[in-house]
């Protein structure tokens, strides 16, 4: 009965890492799971919750829940177009969340223009969920509404249409001060619109800095003055005193313009007649109140933003509320509050001032992005976003008080990553082990774009000590351009004298019996990959990675003939770590043996699973054929049967077993049923392929259309650590070979010591 019952609660578990709440997948294919989903296991998390009310989120999805509520009365541009027509936004607003944020939403439109019903609604809600998101809802209605919800519930409410705009544009507001020297207290700003967006903006710049009396705002009327008889309580905090009534009159001299209003609704000559360095954020959408082009042509020293996707300095609201709710349910906040929506702001400006990676410019169609007055803001599908604005966030939640639950918050940065994907997860964990012992890492094209690129990253994650092989002054003058700090790599001129003339005859001296002259050997030297793979025999540098602008044999050939193979192994191969949603796999030999024989299929598995055993990772290997034990004889699968029982002899220890399909090794039930005397008793985690042909393909079709993420190649088996990149590799990638190599390094460190 015990036992039932701890199955029971471990079934309705969230599978909680650390403190935060993760939805696993449930199976409901037989009989014991309907009985552990439905009555008569469910009641037993039920009275745990009885007993506990805050065990709700532990043995509930409410912790990942957010209710997108509208009563359809302001949508988009459309206006009051009601519930109904409301449903297919709120619908895209879920699949924001989730796309981004890996939040659960259930959509919900309410039929009532009551504000009071609107409130109770979200009341007799909140049990149900971890976080409430108002959403098209009419000012000054949705004033009162959030107001009166946040005092009431204790659950996050956060309502986008005020503060999404808010949190994002007050992000490109830091930045455009950054670059134009300004400073915020003395700037003067004027608001067309004086709705929702508009008021909650303003308010938002206030908490910046910016002074209220030098902010003008507009509605229909005109200037909002404190003359002007009738206004609500929320207008009547920017009716201003100065002598201005219209929008032509405000705009004269003010150093920014902010439209939350209608199309056209600002001139060129309004604009000409603005301060220096102007910022224009035109944010009416469809249309914005002046286009782009037309504020640049009267004023080209301007920075302008909209809300649209085909101009620079997009302010979209996709960048804040996915990561804001991330950070506020994570945390178990009570309310979203001023400070944490100031820390998403500083985030997401902070994170604008970074290098921008090269699979967020490639989503944009290749274009380059560096910060400045035509980037001010990141983009949205910049996968960095979450890990510094939901921590951001969850930072400024427990600090203030409203946050149930503390966090670690480099733990939790971690776990971020997992949610991107466990490949991130994978190479988190490679990347902090790293970091504790970070290697001296040389990269012979030192002079290539991605490796400068790289180099700047493997700085920031602070994974390797790099060496840059280039003219000095060449790579110095390409980071510039770049705009990536490389200060704190050592640059090494591979045409000094001194040291290609000392390897020169060391290489001389390995070689003289093989063939090589001194003159040959210097001329070698004149060769980057030469010359970086005697750094590392010479103990100057402890790894070396290459292969940007190679082709893989003009890698391994100067790596064979400097460093060699380590003591014992006949030849080298390659590995690649394929990770998949719920494990990781090793491929091997993916790159080097074209047609292996059962000795060196032998030597692939040993080398295969010394290295996964290095990464922390119990190896279990599976040699891969058209034949499972025996069932269709061949020379082929014989070679493997042959390779398996060396495997077994040279390393008893290890979890070892074939020949078998591809099928048979990955169906553990299949496996054990059909063949119980496989010594291969848990899935393996390495798969040993017959040929370079078939691990060349299997690898690429998983990683193309089985979507699993490829880290490598590794090549295995080298007396010191040289890995070899893919060419045309991203910044990003050579980061991860980067943490391998020196994980790797490590190692071979440990062994010789």
């Amino acid at each position: 009965m015990a036992d039932r019952r701890q199955d029971a609660l471990d079934y309705h578990s969230q599978g909680r890492r650390g403190k935060i709440a993760v939805v696993p997948t449930k199976p409901a294919s037989t009989q014991r799971d309907l009985s552990l989903a439905y009555s008569p296991g469910v009641a037993e998390p039920c009275r745990e919750i009885a007993a506990n009310p805050e065990d709700v989120f532990r043995y509930t999805a409410r912790g990942n829940l957010v209710a997108v509520v509208s009563n359809g009365t302001a949508v988009l541009g459309l206006g009051d177009i009601g519930p109904l027509a409301a449903k297919p936004v709120m619908e895209g607003k879920g699949v924001l969340f989730k796309r981004f944020a890996d939040i659960d939403v259930f959509d919900l439109e309410v039929a009532s223009k009551n504000a009071d019903d609107v409130i109770r609604f979200c009341e007799l809600l909140e049990p149900t969920v971890g976080g409430i998101n108002l959403e098209d809802i009419g000012a000054p209605e949705c004033f009162y509404i959030e107001e009166t919800l946040k005092e009431r519930l204790d659950i996050p409410v956060f309502h986008d249409d005020q503060h999404g705009t808010a949190v994002i544009s007050g992000a490109a507001l830091l930045n455009a001060m950054e670059i134009s020297g300004k400073k915020i207290d003395e700037i003067t700003v004027v608001f067309s619109g004086a709705g929702a967006a508009a008021i909650a903006t303003a308010e938002h710049y206030v908490s910046l800095g910016v002074r209220r009396e030098n902010i003008a705002m507009t509605d229909s009327k005109g200037v909002i003055r404190a003359d002007r008889g009738n206004l609500d309580r929320y207008k009547g905090r920017f009716a201003t005193t100065r002598d201005l009534h219209t929008l032509e009159e405000a705009l004269r001299g003010a150093d920014m313009f902010v439209g939350l209003s209608v199309a056209g609704a600002v001139t060129r000559e309004m604009v000409a007649g603005m301060a220096d360095h102007p910022i224009v954020f035109a944010l009416a959408n469809p249309d914005p109140e002046i286009l782009p082009e037309d504020v640049l042509a009267v004023r080209p020293d301007a920075m302008v933003a909209t809300g649209r996707t085909d101009y620079p300095n997009q302010i979209n609201n996709v960048l804040g509320f996915p990561f804001i709710f991330r950070g506020a349910l994570d945390v178990r906040a009570r309310a979203i509050n001023d400070e944490m929506k100031m820390a998403a702001t500083r985030a997401l400006a902070e994170l604008a001032r970074q290098d921008v990676p090269e699979a967020v410019e490639k989503a944009y169609g290749g274009e380059r992005f560096r910060f400045g007055p035509e980037y001010l803001i990141p983009k949205p599908f910049d996968p960095r976003i979450m890990l510094w604005v939901a921590p951001a966030v969850a930072q400024a939640a427990m600090e203030t008080g409203v946050a149930r639950v503390q966090i670690d918050l480099e733990h939790y940065r971690a776990e971020l990553d997992a949610r991107l994907g466990r490949g991130r997860e994978v190479m988190r964990n490679l990347m902090r082990r790293a970091r504790n012992d970070p290697r001296r890492i040389v990269y012979p094209e030192g002079e290539n774009d991605a490796i400068i690129r790289a180099c700047a990253l493997v700085l920031a994650e602070g994974v390797a000590r790099p060496i840059l092989l280039g003219r000095p002054d060449v790579i110095r003058d390409r980071a510039a351009a770049l705009g990536v700090a490389i200060d704190g790599a050592e640059l090494v001129d591979q045409w000094s004298e001194e040291a290609r003339e000392r390897y020169a005859r060391d290489f001389f001296g390995r070689r003289q019996r093989k063939g090589v002259t001194l003159a040959q050997a210097r001329a070698r030297m004149r060769e980057p990959v030469f010359f970086g793979c005697m750094m590392v025999l010479a103990g100057d540098a402890d790894g070396l990675l290459a292969g940007e602008d190679l082709y893989y044999p003009e890698t391994i050939r100067p790596a064979l003939e400097t460093i060699g193979t380590a003591p014992g192994v006949r030849r080298v191969a390659g590995l690649y770590m394929m990770v998949l949603q719920q494990e990781v796999v090793f491929f091997a030999d993916t790159t080097v043996n074209p047609d292996p024989d059962a000795a060196t299929l032998a030597d692939i598995a040993l080398l295969s699973a010394d290295f996964v055993r290095r990464l922390g990772i119990e190896p279990r290997v599976a040699m891969l054929s058209y034949s499972s034990f025996g069932s269709a004889r061949g020379p082929a699968s014989d070679r493997v049967a042959r390779a398996t029982q060396m495997v077994k002899e040279r390393a008893p220890e290890l979890e070892v077993d074939g020949e078998m399909q591809a099928d048979t090794a990955v169906m553990d039930d299949f496996r054990l049923e059909n063949y119980p005397f496989t010594s291969l008793r848990n899935r393996p985690n390495i798969l040993v392929f017959p040929n370079l042909d078939s691990a060349n393909i299997a690898y690429k079709l998983m990683w193309r259309m089985g979507g699993a993420e490829a880290f490598g190649p590794i090549l295995l088996g080298m007396a010191h650590p040289i890995h070899v990149l893919q060419r045309g590799s991203e910044a990003a990638d050579v980061l991860n070979l980067t943490a391998l190599a020196v994980v790797d390094a490590q190692e071979h460190a440990g062994r010789r010591g």
